[in-house]
């Protein structure tokens, strides 16, 4: 009766705006209190979560993230990929989808992707002839595209709670992330048709011209995945390597962001590496607390439970991924993607192992469903930053965000039943 009313107060505090992270740590106190383990088994996971070799990765690849999306590096590789790509049909809506993709890869977060490119994308979208409806859809579901190529934190994140290679699933992400790129920028490329959209003329001088202009930025993920899989260093100096890359590159080389304050209008390295900070300590405290709750989940067998009572009315693996995902798409759109990940990848990994799902193939299916959680209605986090930058209803996102829901709903249904989607280039590549 107690835990009940517990329950109840916490769950007030939620719907009154509480943050999320303070829910989960007050929740996870109350049940390790009335536990006999007591709380001493918090501070053992948490040792194994800052002793993490990955651990150092959340910063230094955000810091990355952050400095490119202060700077000009959007307007440069807005301009490449409008030179190459901008012949093609829905060719601007390809770019839009592209570019996109390169920053939620480098932030992690689709809020930072549409803040920092929706004004300058939407515009241009406009005026090329694209519908207003379809720029605002396309620029929200393009929010949170590159969740699953790598260097994403949310791959990182995954793979050190559920133990599981993350330079495995860094290569398995590639060709589903590939997948739903293409399956919108088709999409794209038939609105373009019907809108009867110009096409610009392809000039290879032009190409080059800006290819070269933006050739610092370009070289990032070229940089991370040849050091990575050349063999040469391991995935946290890898990151190392990209920020301090990033940062000489920025500030010293192009000079988009000054080393002190200046009236100059341009970011500068301190607000940057603010900015920065705020959201790895935001991420390390969810993780943190999260981790607590599902460590109680874990001791208790709770997820034994659950197995238990899925095995008396699910019996083969086909069903069960039908189920998951139907959950992990209502935890995407409920919770934030680092929450999500704490509080659920424990309590489903053993779970999906007695169906036989492969665990990197699951933790693509996983990253997947909470990338399209975030157009999912009524609450999806995307619809919601769009709506605030945008200044429209959040109705009117829900409207224009439902063909690139059902789009990629569509996408997910193979990336989920497709495991050699996920696992044949892990295979060619890293072996296992």
């Amino acid at each position: 009766m107690t835990l009940v009313i517990i329950g109840i107060i916490l769950l007030v505090l939620a719907v009154l705006g509480t943050p999320l992270f303070a829910v989960l740590a007050g929740l996870a106190l109350v049940l390790f209190a009335m536990s006999d383990t007591g709380i001493v088994v918090l501070t053992e996971e948490h040792y194994k979560l800052a002793t993490s070799p990955h651990l150092i990765t959340i910063p230094l690849f955000t810091l990355s993230g952050f400095l490119m999306a202060k700077s000009k590096a959007a307007d440069r590789l807005i301009n490449v990929s409008n030179a190459v790509l901008g012949w093609m049909p829905g060719g601007l809506a390809v770019v839009v989808i592209a570019a996109c993709a390169f920053f939620t890869t480098f932030t992690g977060a689709s809020g930072v992707t549409i803040v920092a490119l929706g004004g300058l994308l939407f515009p241009m979208m406009v005026q090329d002839g694209y519908p207003e409806r379809f720029s605002h859809g396309l620029i929200t579901a393009s929010g949170s595209i590159g969740l699953l190529f790598p260097p994403s934190l949310p791959i990182i994140l995954y793979g050190i709670v559920a133990m599981a290679s993350v330079d495995k699933l860094f290569v398995a992400g590639i060709l589903p992330g590939a997948l739903m790129v293409g399956v919108l920028s088709i999409y794209a490329m038939i609105v373009s048709k019907r809108s009867e959209v110009e096409r610009i003329e392809f000039v290879p001088k032009e190409a080059l011209s800006a290819l070269w202009e933006a050739k610092w930025e370009v070289m990032v993920p070229v940089v991370v995945l040849v050091s990575i899989y050349g063999g040469f260093v391991t995935i946290a100096e890898a990151s190392a390597i990209a920020a301090l890359y990033v940062l000489i590159v920025e500030v010293f080389i192009l000079k988009d962001i000054t080393l002190l304050p200046d009236d100059s209008g341009r970011a500068d390295l301190a607000s940057v590496i603010y900015e920065t900070m705020v959201m790895v300590g935001a991420i390390l405290v969810i993780l943190g607390v999260a981790m607590g709750l599902t460590n109680y989940l874990v001791q208790e067998q709770v997820p034994m439970q659950i197995l238990e009572f899925i095995r008396q009315y699910i019996d083969d693996r086909t069903t069960f991924l039908l189920v998951l995902t139907v959950f992990l798409l209502i935890v995407g759109c409920m919770m934030d993607i680092f929450s999500a990940i704490a509080v659920v990848v424990p309590l489903i990994t053993p779970i999906a192992a007695d169906y036989g799902v492969d665990p990197i193939h699951l933790g693509i299916i996983f990253l997947a469903n909470l990338e399209i959680g975030y157009i999912t209605p009524p609450v999806g986090l995307n619809l919601f930053i769009s709506s605030l930058a945008f200044d429209k209803p959040v109705v009117y996102l829900y409207r224009t965000a439902l063909p690139f829901l059902f789009l990629l709903l569509g996408t997910l249904l193979v990336i989920t039943f497709w495991e050699d989607l996920s696992l044949t280039l892990v295979r060619l590549l890293v072996g296992g």
